[in-house]
This record gives C-alpha cells, sequence and structure tokens, in this order.
C-alpha cells in the first residue's frame, strides 16, 4: 500500500509575492529503506525508517520478519526526535526477506517503500526487502 502525495505549491515572496504550482514532480518522502552493501562480508546493513506519518501518536514499533523468525520483540525501533522510528539490521545478501511493522504491539503496517510485495496467509500483503 503506497501513499499517494499532492502537488505542492511554493512561495516566492521575495520576487512576486505570489504563490504558484509546481509543475515539477512532487516532493519525495525519504527512502524507507536504506541499503549499504559491505565489502568485507556478503552482509548488508538495512536501516529501516518508519515514518510519523504512518502513526502519529504510535509509542513503540517494531520491525519483524523473516530475518528475525517473526519475533515481536527482538528488533523494536528507536523512536527520533522528529517522531520517526529508525533500526539497522545487518543481513545476509542474495536473499529476500518478508517483513511489517507492529506498531504500539497490535497494529501491522507494511512499509510504504519496500522492494515488493507477497501475498501472505492472513488476506494481505507481507513487505519484501530485497539484498
Amino acid at each position: 500500500m503506497k501513499k499517494m502525495m499532492k502537488k505542492s505549491t511554493q512561495t516566492n515572496s521575495k520576487t512576486t509575492g505570489r504563490t504558484s504550482k509546481n509543475n515539477s514532480n512532487p516532493p519525495v518522502m525519504p527512502a524507507n529503506i536504506k541499503k549499504q552493501y559491505l565489502k568485507s562480508a556478503p552482509q548488508c546493513k538495512v536501516t529501516f525508517r518508519f515514518p510519523k506519518e504512518a502513526a502519529p501518536d504510535a509509542k513503540s514499533v517494531a520491525v519483524v520478519g523473516d530475518f528475525n523468525d517473526w519475533n515481536v520483540a527482538e528488533h523494536l525501533m528507536k523512536k527520533l526526535k522528529n517522531g520517526d522510528f529508525k533500526v539497522t539490521l545487518s543481513l545476509p545478501c542474495n536473499r529476500e526477506y518478508k517483513f511489517k511493522y507492529l506498531i504500539d504491539a497490535n497494529r501491522w503496517e507494511n512499509d510504504w517503500f519496500a522492494d515488493k510485495y507477497i501475498p501472505n496467509g492472513y488476506g494481505s500483503d507481507d513487505s519484501v526487502v530485497v539484498v
């Protein structure tokens, strides 16, 4: 489930004092998944970022998936000052990992920018990160 973004408007009050439509692409949210491949080992440091906009009142978020046998307590994410949650994991390369975010231990959410999505046995999709 990917979130659509509205086109933004820009104000240039110093030159015109008017607001004009921005005809370029809409602003891009920072990627929720960042990958850093290690040269010294067949590992990839994967940083998962869960944006505040996805759950503004969240107190805790965990990333749960194949890489931790779907253990809801193993990878709790750190809450950042801006309200986002973040965690970095070292994952073996040449694999695909299904995962979801668990918000406040009671709500599941997919990553808006996952590499792909695969149907699961519960009537929804799982996010997938490919490393």
